[in-house]
């Protein structure tokens, strides 16, 4: 099951903040980071990861439901890089 954004309120809420108080918190952050992506940089996040902005070239790729070749544009996606210390928590280290 997903961690959703309302999980998250919730979360930080059961710690003593008020709701409203809470939501706004969580959608400012939300805010920064895209707002931050947008303009191509990177978030880092110490002992989380990173979201890197990269660009992909234009590409030929395959329809698989009719099997015909078309041009993929020339776009930006967003990856992610888990931490050390996130990736050995999640392996139990």
């Amino acid at each position: 099951m997903a961690l959703t954004k309302n999980d998250i309120v919730v979360k930080i809420h059961d710690l003593g903040f008020t709701k409203k108080h809470t939501v706004d918190i969580v959608e400012s952050l939300l805010e920064i980071m895209k707002s931050t992506l947008e303009k191509g940089e990177d978030v880092l996040i110490s002992g989380f990861g990173k979201f890197c902005v990269k660009h992909k070239n234009q590409r030929r790729g395959r329809n698989p439901a009719t099997g015909s070749d078309l041009i993929l544009r020339e776009r930006k996606v967003v990856t992610f890089k888990c931490s050390g210390k996130l990736r050995d928590k999640i392996n139990g280290n």
